[in-house]
C-alpha cells in the first residue's frame, strides 16, 4: 500500500473501530484458569502510558511503520517487538506529548524534521495485569522517512516495517509457548526473523483493519 492512500484512509477513522483478528488473542492449553496477564485488569489503579504508531512513506513510497525491539534482560517485555512509548510523566500533554517524548527519547525521533502530523487514538489497550498500564496508541503520519537511532539501553532493533504485513488477509503465524507457567497458543505477525505478538500485534491488527476497509 502507498503512503499517499493509506494517509488518506487514516485521517478519517471509522465510529466505532474494527477489531484487530481473532486469532492473536491469547489461549490457555494447560494449567487450570487464564494467565492473570489476559484480559482486563482489575483491582490497582491504573497508570497512563501512550504509544506512538507512526506511518511514514518509505521505499517506492510504500508505506510503513517504526517498530523497536526491547533488549534482552531485566527490563520489562524482554525481547519482544513493541511501539516506541512509555508511561506518562508529570508535565506530559498526554496522550500525544507522552507517544512523542518517549519516540524522541528511545528512537531520537525529531517530528519537525520528520513532518510528523498526529491523526487520533486508537482502542486504548488494558496491560493493568501485564504491567499496570491503560495503553493509548497515539496514530500519526509522518511526511517524510524519519533518520533514527536506537537508545542504547532501551532499544535492540529499530524495525522499519511495511503495513502490508498487518493488512487483513495477512498471514498470522499460531504459536504454542509457554509463558509464566502456561501453555499459551497465539497468532503472531511475522516479519523477518522476529514474530509480533501480544498488545503490538493487536494494535497493528487494527491499524491494519482501518486500512483495510472498504
Amino acid at each position: 500500500m502507498l503512503f499517499d492512500e493509506a494517509s488518506r484512509r487514516l485521517r478519517t477513522l471509522p465510529g466505532p473501530l474494527p477489531a484487530p483478528p481473532r486469532a492473536l488473542e491469547p489461549i490457555a492449553l494447560a494449567r487450570e484458569g487464564r494467565p492473570p496477564w489476559i484480559g482486563p485488569g482489575e483491582g490497582r489503579p491504573p497508570r497512563d502510558a501512550a504509544v506512538l504508531v507512526l506511518v511514514y512513506p518509505g521505499p517506492s513510497g510504500a508505506a510503513h511503520l517504526i517498530l523497536t525491539e526491547r533488549p534482552t534482560g531485566d527490563l520489562r517485555h524482554s525481547g519482544q517487538i513493541s511501539f516506541p512509548g512509555g508511561a506518562a510523566d508529570p508535565g506530559d500533554d498526554f496522550p500525544v506529548g507522552t507517544a512523542l517524548r518517549e519516540a524522541a527519547e528511545e528512537v531520537a525521533l525529531d517530528p519537525v524534521a520528520a513532518g510528523v502530523e498526529t491523526l487520533g487514538v486508537l482502542t486504548t489497550v488494558d496491560m493493568r495485569r501485564v504491567s499496570g498500564f491503560l495503553v493509548v496508541p497515539v496514530l500519526a503520519v509522518a511526511a517524510r522517512e524519519p533518520a533514527l537511532a536506537a537508545h542504547e539501553r532501551e532499544v535492540a532493533a529499530i524495525l522499519r516495517v511495511p503495513v502490508t504485513t498487518f493488512l487483513p488477509g495477512a498471514p498470522i503465524e499460531m504459536v504454542e509457548d509457554e509463558r509464566d507457567g502456561y501453555r499459551l497458543r497465539y497468532g503472531a505477525y511475522p516479519f523477518d526473523r522476529y514474530r509480533i505478538w501480544g498488545a503490538t500485534a493487536r494494535i497493528l491488527g487494527q491499524l491494519g483493519a482501518v486500512l483495510g476497509a472498504e
